[in-house]
């Protein structure tokens, strides 16, 4: 039996209305809202790369700054500047008059997703 309401103006059908359009309206703002995080995701990861890049330059510069002294203080200066840039040294190498750091930055982009970006970075006087 199908569903009808009568009155002055006609008969009008309404069993062919089940909600369609709202499950199709709730799909399509879920895909926006996944690629959203998505999104999100993949530019907090490059911002962490970038940010690790900049902290080891800034380290081997401040690095190489002290190069002349010995290895010791030279990488004790460049992970000040690495730590003070907020990220981690984790390798610090004088090459005659070269520094040579590496930083890691680690980051959650979304909760419970934890990656870490790394940089490799050398400073030291110009050569002809």
């Amino acid at each position: 039996m199908r569903a009808t309401t009568g009155g002055v103006r006609g008969e009008r059908d309404l069993g062919g209305d089940r909600g369609g359009a709202t499950i199709c309206l709730l799909a399509v703002g879920l895909v926006f809202v996944l690629g959203g995080l998505f999104g999100a995701g993949v530019g907090a990861a490059r911002m962490a790369r970038q940010q690790a890049r900049v902290a080891a330059d800034f380290g081997a510069l401040a690095g190489a700054g002290r190069a002349l002294q010995n290895e010791r203080a030279a990488c004790a200066r460049a992970a000040e500047i690495v730590a003070a840039n907020g990220a981690r040294l984790i390798q610090c190498q004088l090459d005659g008059l070269d520094v040579l750091v590496t930083a890691e930055l680690t980051v959650e982009p979304l909760p419970g997703l934890r990656r870490s970006a790394t940089a490799t970075s050398r400073a030291g006087p110009l050569r002809g």
